[in-house]
């Protein structure tokens, strides 16, 4: 058994890959460390140097993209079809303006939320081939699929070295590749919204288990209320319909990272009617 972690998007990534130490490459956790930090560099909404802020700060410009992201972006803009916005890749300048990209927390005014919501709508992305154009005024923010797609790529590095039984740990979200060593299926489990205990246990294998929350990514405002980090790409507002979690299986990571964010935006019956 080997096992690593690295710090990359905010989140503690960590795996464990189980195999017998004759077959390990010996630079199978270095791998996989550079590409995390390959997408990082590229996908990060914060680094100066990366991709998406040479996008975000060069609107009304063609910006050729990388082909890593220009997958993402390309995925994210399909998943906002899809979901007919709930998947909002254009919230950026909401989700920075509430604090939740720099950690300075504030409620923003009604006026404000009003007026960068002007610049939220995914359909006025130009996508073509690898080159991209933001009006101006509008970013993006690719954190909703980025971990997702982190993930997957960790899982083909892992099979490309011939690795048949891992578990991916990227904070909300959780690769499973293969079964356990023995053959049995991991035991998942779900937390509870409510309390550390968990609310039940999924025995599954060679998959992705995503989850949405409004219970660890928040900030308390002077009104004494709670406001988390999903928002309403319509409202500009932390998304409010019932929902504490939505957690997602399914086979690929992103996938499941954008349905999570989308079916959570949605509330329960637009949800539930998606998903018939």
């Amino acid at each position: 058994m080997e096992k690593d972690t690295i710090l990359a998007m905010d989140t503690q990534i960590s795996w464990v890959i189980y195999e017998k130490p004759s077959l390990y490459p010996l630079d199978l956790n270095a791998k996989i460390k550079t590409r995390i930090n390959e997408l990082v560099k590229l996908l990060s909404v914060t680094d100066e140097n990366s991709e998406i802020y040479k996008v975000n700060h060069h609107q009304e410009q063609d910006i050729k993209l990388s082909e890593d992201t220009k997958n993402v972006v390309l995925f994210a803009l399909q998943m906002a079809e899809k979901t007919n916005g709930a998947l909002e890749p254009t919230i950026y300048p909401v989700l920075r303006e509430w604090g939740f990209t720099t950690g300075k927390y504030q409620i923003p005014d009604e006026t404000k939320i009003r007026d960068l919501l002007n610049y939220v709508d995914y359909r006025k992305v130009s996508l073509k081939e690898n080159q991209i154009y933001l009006p101006d005024g509008m970013q993006i923010d690719l954190g909703a699929v980025a971990k997702g797609y982190i993930g997957d790529e960790i899982i083909k590095i892992l099979k490309a070295n011939n690795i048949s039984s891992a578990l991916i740990n990227l904070g909300g979200n959780v690769q499973l590749l293969g079964t356990k060593p023995n053959g049995d299926l991991w035991n998942i489990g779900l937390k509870s919204p409510n309390s550390q205990d968990y609310i039940g246990i999924l025995r599954l294998a060679d998959c992705a288990i995503v989850t949405s929350e409004n219970y660890e990514r928040y900030f308390i405002g002077e009104d004494n209320k709670r406001y988390w980090h999903i928002l309403d790409g319509k409202t500009g507002k932390p998304a409010d319909k019932h929902i504490n979690s939505v957690t997602i299986v399914t086979k690929q990571g992103k996938l499941g990272d954008a349905l999570s964010t989308a079916l959570f935006v949605m509330g329960v019956d637009e949800a539930i009617n998606y998903w018939k």
